[in-house]
């Protein structure tokens, strides 16, 4: 038996339907709809993240070597996302130093199979494509450079992902009308079970002032953007179990469940 096959039937003898019966992750589950509930811990949760925002705390990050630009909590979460849905494409809107896109394909490639990640963005530093690619676990990325509402860039997104299994993550241009225009062409990607995140919802909730040299801030912002597609888009719904455990993120309502 090849270490593949070993390491795939080791998986298989400890599923999500094994971890479920320990009574004590039962129990935590239960904790969490109560700790919903508890007004101190959510102005608690809402002050601290402010603190996280403020002092840039997500750039002390790295993923094999790559800075991430994430919170270790959103970082578990969107693992544990991609885990579930063994996507045949996870679509990056927004590069950055590549830390994500290294991220997402090494999950991928535990996971095993042909998935791939697509990350794009309006400009891709010359250093960070050569270092996303040089990097050893390149062979599954595609680096895309463009603006993500490009009609002609979306199109060719949909040559190479219609009909498969994929995962949107929207964290490039943080503007209602942009994020709202991504979730509009890239939501039809999306198969029942898979999910859409979008990035720096945490805005709409931080005091007025925090981005005085960006284009966004309180009212125009991702979960602006949420809402209304929400609003008008039936087939996704936040994911409340999510949301419920992750006491600190920069997603809050961000984390999109397709249903149907």
């Amino acid at each position: 038996m090849d270490i593949k096959t070993r390491r795939k039937r080791a998986w298989s003898r400890h599923g999500s339907k094994d971890i479920m019966k320990d009574e004590r992750i039962l129990k935590a589950m239960e904790l969490m709809k109560v700790a919903e509930r508890d007004e101190e811990l959510t102005q608690l949760k809402k002050k601290i993240m402010e603190k996280i925002v403020g002092y840039f705390y997500s750039y002390n990050f790295t993923w094999l070597g790559r800075p991430i630009i994430q919170i270790p909590q959103d970082i578990i979460a969107v693992q544990e996302i991609i885990w579930k849905v063994k996507p045949d494409f996870v679509i990056e809107t927004g590069v950055a130093h590549g830390g994500g896109v290294i991220f997402y394909a090494s999950i991928l490639e535990l996971i095993g199979g042909e998935g791939k990640v697509i990350g794009i963005d309006v400009d891709i530093r010359k250093h960070n494509f050569r270092e996303i690619l040089q990097h050893p676990i390149s062979k599954r990325v595609i680096l895309l450079e463009g603006d993500s509402v490009d009609i002609r860039l979306v199109e060719k997104i949909y040559e190479l992902c219609r009909g498969k299994n994929n995962i949107v993550i929207l964290d490039s241009l943080h503007t209602r009308e942009h994020v709202l225009k991504e979730l509009e062409l890239y939501s039809s990607l999306v198969k029942k079970g898979g999910y859409i995140i979008v990035f720096d919802t945490i805005i709409e909730d931080l005091p007025e002032g925090m981005y005085p040299d960006r284009p966004w801030g309180k009212g125009n912002n991702p979960k602006i953007a949420v809402v209304e597609f929400l609003e008008k888009n039936k087939r996704f719904v936040v994911d409340k179990e999510i949301e419920r455990k992750l006491w600190f993120t920069v997603a809050p309502s961000g984390y999109l469940k397709c249903i149907r």
